[in-house]
């Protein structure tokens, strides 16, 4: 039993997408092209692969388990195509990465505009995110996350500062209603503006000085998810709403123009910078191999 490559491709983009609309804005084809190839695919398999409904598009138990044997197989496939890169005089193709929200914010802002004209001929896709996600089962070539959520067997290259603080700041209108704290345990008595994690999990404030360590678990009015929703919790504290903590380069053009002051600034903690990763057990992709050359020599 043979199936068109193209059929199990457009599959596979449907099941990813979650829908066939955004399958199709995604693999930049038509919407009825990609139902019409995922029929032929069921019809020619004689089973169901998707269960379609109004809202959603979701895998069937036999559509599932052909997504986990498609997935590597697909991704050796390109690989073995990407080899023709190596006779061209410029990488082409598609880089897909996987980043958190403050990567997308404050990393790849001064990486990807000159990444792209140094390279005209590689289309760059970002999904940001903050769960942790395995980069070929999501369909990337690769991500960036802190050290502590690298998986074992991953490869990876520093990107962007090597060291990072967070921040904790408030509107100078709150803390003339509130006094500033003088430790980090007096933010239990504030309105702190919080976050949660994709996980449920709340952020824990983190405060070192001097070799004593404070975790904090906050009160506060406000709780937000961390990366979609953070803007709005500065927002907040802009507006006097209580204390924030956060990347301090994502609070600083508020710290320098005095809308912020900082709290407990001999408390910020530090702590090392993000890595671009991937699988070590598969070949690196041309436009991926040219990522990485990229962000080395802008460190050097």
């Amino acid at each position: 039993m043979k199936a068109d490559l193209a059929d199990l491709q457009a599959f596979l983009s449907v099941a990813r997408a979650g829908g066939f609309r955004e399958g199709a804005r995604l693999a930049g084809c038509s919407a009825s092209g990609l139902s019409e190839a995922v029929r032929r695919l069921e019809t020619k398999l004689g089973v169901r692969l998707l269960h379609r409904t109004t809202r959603s598009v979701l895998p069937t138990e036999a559509g599932a388990r052909l997504i986990d044997r498609l997935r590597p197989a697909l991704g050796e496939v390109e690989a073995a195509l990407d080899v023709v890169n190596d006779f061209r005089d410029r990488p082409a193709g598609t880089l897909r990465l996987n980043v958190p929200v403050s990567a997308a914010r404050l990393v790849l802002p001064r990486i990807v505009p000159p990444f792209l004209a140094a390279y005209p001929d590689i289309n760059l896709e970002i999904e940001a995110e903050d769960s942790f996600v395995d980069v070929l089962a999501a369909g990337c070539d690769a991500g960036i996350r802190y050290d502590e959520r690298l998986e074992a067997d991953m490869i990876a290259v520093p990107i962007g500062p090597r060291i990072q603080r967070f921040a904790t700041a408030a509107s100078p209108a709150y803390l003339r209603r509130h006094g500033h704290p003088q430790h980090p345990r007096d933010l239990l008595g504030h309105a702190c503006l919080r976050g949660r994690f994709p996980s449920g999990t709340r952020q824990v404030w983190e405060f070192e000085r001097d070799g004593e360590f404070v975790q904090i678990d906050p009160k506060g009015p406000l709780l937000v998810s961390i990366g979609a929703a953070t803007d709005l919790a500065v927002d907040a504290a802009l507006a006097g709403t209580g204390i924030i903590t956060l990347f301090e380069d994502w609070l600083r053009p508020h710290l320098e123009s005095g809308a912020l002051e900082p709290v407990l600034q001999p408390w910020w903690q530090a702590f090392s910078g993000p890595f671009l990763y991937y699988p070590g057990r598969r070949l690196v992709p041309a436009p991926l191999r040219a990522f990485i050359d990229f962000i080395r020599a802008s460190a050097e």
